[in-house]
């Protein structure tokens, strides 16, 4: 099967797509065919090992020390299931499904996926092709979790920093689809429309307003990004008001429960959120979709086509 692979840290050129054995399916696991992916920042960070100095270490010895662990990255993926272990009762050959592989050492940049049946697996939404059933997995769980710890009631005022991003557009439409509130957004200029689109009562132009000056006070600051301080996030918040960071609230993708995937499946079928895709590429342009993510002006997400699907499992 094709597979992009990495055999050292760098740029995106270290990214080859090649030839690598197909996996075989143990008892308690499934076959999928993946027909779609993408590229996070994640991703990226993995692929040029650049992390935070305070997690350097842990970084090096999860990752490779001298060279990548893993060869094959993607930490989501949407496809078909090809085959099933005689042990599977959840899934059955031509399922479609979408999932996290967070936990199982990635792997969505290649034809073919191997997961067990109780992994971050779960049939894909009804409502939404390939790539936004992919792209829909790390951003909507990640969302699903950290707005949780807020609290947030209807009617509360949430603001959200870095709202035109993959986290901050799932945010955005969470926020206020699923829990009612009133939504600030948080962004460049050239992403105050789509961020309104998406359901903001307001939206703030970063490059020319102060959050921190405006007089409002919110319930929940949510920095969608790793970017804002808490010191300065707090400055806007009432004394009652939960601070939320990404990095800091998401907890590990590992633990992640399969029930999570299948409340952000209930909520996607039921049109309170819908991911963003900036852009789509195939999967022989992985190279070039990670400069355009490395360049940091993504919109939603980036999605990546692996292979062609059957009309039957849904949309393209």
């Amino acid at each position: 099967m094709k597979a992009v692979v990495y055999t050292r840290y760098g740029s995106p050129d270290v990214l080859r797509l090649q030839e690598v054995a197909k996996p075989t399916p143990q008892d308690n696991e499934v076959l999928i065919r993946v027909v779609a992916t993408s590229v996070t920042v994640g991703d990226c960070r993995m692929r040029s090992f650049t992390v935070p100095r305070a997690q350097w270490l842990f970084a090096r010895l999860y990752l490779g020390i001298l060279k990548p662990r893993r060869a094959i990255l993607g930490m989501e993926l949407s496809g078909e299931i090809e085959a099933v272990g005689k042990a599977v009762t959840r899934f059955k050959p031509g399922d479609t499904v979408f999932a996290s592989t967070f936990a199982v050492n990635f792997g969505g940049y290649a034809e073919y996926k191997c997961m067990p049946e109780s992994g971050l697996l779960a049939f894909k939404p009804a409502n939404l092709t390939y790539a936004e059933a992919a792209v829909s997995v790390g951003g909507g769980m990640t969302v699903l979790r950290c707005l949780k710890r807020g609290h947030i009631e209807r009617g509360q005022k949430v603001l959200i920093y870095g709202a035109s991003g993959s986290v901050g557009t799932a945010a955005v439409q969470l926020a206020k689809h699923h829990f009612g509130a009133h939504v600030t957004g948080v962004c460049s200029t050239a992403n105050l429309e789509l961020v309104k689109s998406l359901g903001a009562d307001q939206v703030m132009d970063y490059t020319r307003e102060d959050f921190t000056r405006s007089g409002e006070c919110y319930d929940v600051v949510f920095d969608a990004v790793g970017k804002l301080p808490a010191s300065r996030a707090k400055q806007a918040l009432r004394k009652t008001g939960h601070y939320l960071n990404v990095h800091l609230d998401s907890d590990a993708g590992g633990s992640l429960r399969v029930e999570e995937l299948n409340a952000l499946k209930e909520l996607i079928e039921a049109g309170k959120i819908r991911p963003v895709i900036d852009r789509c590429y195939p999967l022989e342009q992985i190279v070039e979709a990670h400069r355009y993510v490395d360049a940091g002006h993504k919109k939603g997400n980036v999605a990546i086509t692996v292979a062609q699907h059957n009309t039957a499992g849904g949309r393209s």
